[in-house]
């Protein structure tokens, strides 16, 4: 199997800046034009690794493959045995955090993926999985991972990840007839689990959310229902009659509790 970071002269943790750097320095010594002898091959072979490397889901593809043709190339000796995953536990760059938690996730670790993806979450405010990954495979993945929140309770982390993937589906269908799938676990988790189980300042910056993300008028008014009492628990009379009167507005047959009622 070609190693494409040999190709480049690049080492495998290299940056994005670093292997389009090593591509230029070296297309330039390379390219036909200029070369005193016949660098066709090596050239196209260059321009072949550049285009794999520079592309973020390419490279997650070959850096996989490349892991399991080391392993095979070495053997079961324990001493030169490749092993992916020991690799990027042992970097602390945010793309070798991100490949890992979906590694994990694919390979029944699940556990070990939910504990990173919540300790990056902490440690690392900015930290994004779905900048590591090409659309599609930050949906796929993403999925899986916000119904492993779901299971062990992680509803706040479960909705900002589906936020994220409805999102992306309305902006350019991808999960197409599996999408209601997709909005059934959202609203399952949004209307049935949030409150009562986080803090609520958490529930309502979700529910918030959730009011963007196109659930029928019924749904919407069940969820400004639940910011209403939310609101109403926090003291504040205002904001928690006008949740109830735009509950009313989307669905006149909501059912107000009692004190939702006296607000009205």
């Amino acid at each position: 199997m070609i190693d494409y970071y040999k190709i480049l002269g690049v080492p495998p943790n290299a940056s994005a800046a670093e292997i389009k750097r090593a591509y230029r320095t070296k297309a330039k010594l390379l390219h036909p034009d200029v070369a005193k002898s016949d660098t066709t091959e090596e050239f196209k072979l260059l321009t072949q690794a550049y285009e794999i490397l520079s592309n973020l889901h390419q490279r997650s593809l070959f850096d996989e493959s490349f892991s399991h043709h080391m392993r095979y190339e070495r053997g079961s000796r324990s001493e030169d045995t490749f092993d992916y995953r020991t690799w990027l536990m042992e970097r602390n760059d945010d793309e070798s955090k991100a490949k890992l938690i979906f590694f994990d996730l694919m390979h029944n670790r699940e556990d070990d993926a939910v504990e990173l993806f919540k300790k990056m979450n902490i440690e690392r405010p900015s930290f994004s999985l779905k900048y590591w990954f090409t659309r599609e495979n930050f949906m796929d993945y993403g999925f899986i991972l916000a119904e492993e929140l779901v299971l062990r309770g992680e509803y706040y982390d479960a909705v900002l990840i589906l936020e994220q993937i409805i999102k992306m589906e309305y902006t350019y269908e991808y999960f197409r007839h599996f999408f209601p799938e997709v909005m059934s676990l959202a609203r399952q988790v949004i209307i049935r689990q949030l409150g009562g189980s986080i803090n609520p300042e958490l529930a309502l910056d979700a529910w918030e959310r959730a009011l963007d993300l196109g659930f029928e008028k019924k749904d919407e008014s069940l969820i400004l229902l639940k910011m209403a009492e939310t609101y109403l628990a926090m003291g504040d009379l205002n904001t928690a009659a006008i949740c109830t009167q735009e509950a009313l507005r989307l669905d006149r047959s909501a059912k107000l509790s009692p004190a939702l009622r006296a607000l009205t």
